[in-house]
């Protein structure tokens, strides 16, 4: 259950928003309705399913692992056709998605490492821990985010100061490679792996101190653009992002980066904190301003408040646990009985925003 879960929230959800999206901004026109594309959406979304059913089924074993090798498989003809079709000119945006998109392509080393690990040292060896925490790391801070934020800029028009970005650029590139230096921690003892963490965790403050700099002269107009819905959406993703850049900042310290590891409420709530605040904050965020959701839709604005009460009451929950844990005061008396109630408002939140998109749909058939 819990691999159907992830796999289907960060390949179902995240990479086919985020294909749909790069597709419509990023590829032109004449060439974004080539076939090839609508037909390897599918394919993905097959995918995806098979996956979905499989893991909870059979867990890692022949139909899913056959699942995922096909959509790693669809993800590279994906990339192929994204450098191959994407707009000739070299914009910020356009930038920091081709790296986003090489990010994905050398994520998927981990996977094909899985393989080798398992025959030759098995599944409690170092080695198959690390090629995990490989694929998830360039999936999550390589290709996810890096693809947002380049969705993100896109929406500024190209008035991004050039030297700032390159700065920008640069540095999250660093620190995107240096901060894998953490989860390996978990399964190597070398204090040179803090030294490399620390190293890349500064620089990646850095980046998103020129990243907000780099913006600041365009906020005041862009925000004008927005409708309140989207203002916070937009404000949830930016203010998620920097508290994951503080608490990364936080493993700097050796005790705290060990407990992170070892309290499993932390992990969870982190992983959160990415999918659900930065990476979908900022989804929804480019959603509602280009009108792919209609923020006039009062069924929409209630799903879209219950999907944001019920993320941040439920990181809240989470990272409280881990600091009784932490403190020694064990369990939160009806802890997962309140986990489980406030998950219902991420449902609740998301099937009120498809009624509003199948609404609208009818709407637009209609007229």
């Amino acid at each position: 259950m819990l691999h159907a879960h992830s796999h289907v929230a960060m390949l179902g959800w995240v990479y086919l928003i985020i294909y749909f999206l790069v597709v419509h901004f990023f590829i032109p026109k004449e060439k974004s309705q080539k076939p090839i594309y609508n037909r390897l959406f599918w394919l993905t979304q097959f995918s995806v399913i098979g996956m979905m059913i499989a893991f909870p089924i059979q867990g890692y074993a022949l139909f899913s692992i056959l699942f995922s090798t096909l959509h790693i498989i669809l993800s590279y003809v994906f990339c192929r056709l994204v450098w191959k079709d994407c707009a000739s000119e070299k914009s910020p945006s356009q930038r920091l998605l081709l790296v986003a998109v090489l990010f994905m392509m050398l994520s998927t080393l981990g996977v094909w490492c899985l393989g080798p690990a398992v025959s030759t040292l098995g599944k409690q060896s170092a080695f198959y821990q690390i090629a995990i925490q490989f694929f998830l790391h360039f999936q999550f801070n390589g290709w996810f985010i890096l693809a947002v934020l380049a969705l993100f800029l896109k929406q500024f028009q190209n008035k991004i100061d050039e030297v700032k970005f390159k700065k920008f650029y640069y540095a999250v590139i660093i620190s995107v490679m240096l901060t894998l230096a953490f989860p390996v921690r978990w399964f190597v003892e070398n204090n040179i792996l803090n030294v490399i963490n620390a190293l890349g965790v500064l620089i990646q403050l850095g980046a998103f101190i020129y990243f907000y700099k780099m913006l600041k002269p365009e906020l005041s107009h862009f925000k004008n653009t927005l409708d309140k819905t989207a203002k916070i959406v937009y404000g949830l993703a930016l203010c998620s992002l920097f508290l994951k850049v503080g608490i990364q900042l936080l493993t700097i310290i050796p005790n705290l980066a060990e407990v992170s590891h070892q309290i499993r409420n932390f992990v969870i709530g982190f992983i959160h904190l990415t999918m659900l605040g930065i990476i979908t904050g900022f989804l929804f965020g480019i959603l509602l301003q280009n009108k792919f959701l209609s923020e006039r839709s009062s069924v929409l604005r209630v799903g879209l408040v219950s999907f944001v009460f019920g993320y941040i009451t439920t990181e809240i929950v989470l990272f409280l646990q881990g600091i009784y844990f932490y403190l020694g005061y064990g369990l939160i008396p009806l802890y997962h009985q309140i986990i489980f109630g406030l998950s219902l408002f991420l449902v609740f939140g998301l099937f009120m925003i498809i009624i509003s998109l199948l609404k609208t749909k009818k709407q637009e058939l209609m007229t």
